[in-house]
């Protein structure tokens, strides 16, 4: 393998570049509207970058260094608690951001409306690990 090139740092830029291109597709196509430049880099959405980035960098750990490596290990934990936290905790305080931003504005006070961050759906988040998978193989055999 040509070590001046990172396989590892490689399938991490091509993931997250991919997803958030691949979130701007999905909103055009949604919304038939070309100019939501947002989703370049905005949270949440199909699919998900983070999972795309972390499962992609366990893969061409698992590849380079072996399956049962402490390596591999280290990464596969990443992209668990990663992929754990944009369903489950990401996506509730999100729910919960939307939700106090409808009672402020019930409300009709003059208190300035909290950013609600948005998490994953589960599917979001599985279509982003697979992409990770797929990257993971390309840039692997393509730097080996």
């Amino acid at each position: 393998m040509d070590q001046s090139v990172s396989p590892y740092l490689i399938v991490i830029v091509l993931g997250w570049v991919l997803a958030q291109g691949l979130k701007y597709v999905f909103a055009v196509i949604k919304t038939k509207k070309i100019g939501n430049f947002r989703q370049f880099y905005t949270s949440g959405n199909m699919p998900s970058s983070h999972s795309a980035c972390t499962v992609g960098l366990a893969t061409v750990v698992g590849l380079t260094d072996g399956f049962g490596s402490a390596l591999f290990a280290i990464a596969f934990l990443l992209a668990s608690i990663v992929m754990y936290d944009a369903v489950m905790v990401r996506r509730s305080s999100g729910e919960q951001g939307l939700a106090i931003q409808e009672l402020i504005k019930l409300g009709k006070t003059k208190i300035v409306l909290p950013r609600a961050a948005k998490g994953h759906t589960p599917a979001e988040v599985v279509v982003g690990a697979a992409l990770g998978v797929v990257l993971g193989l390309v840039v692997f055999f393509a730097t080996k």
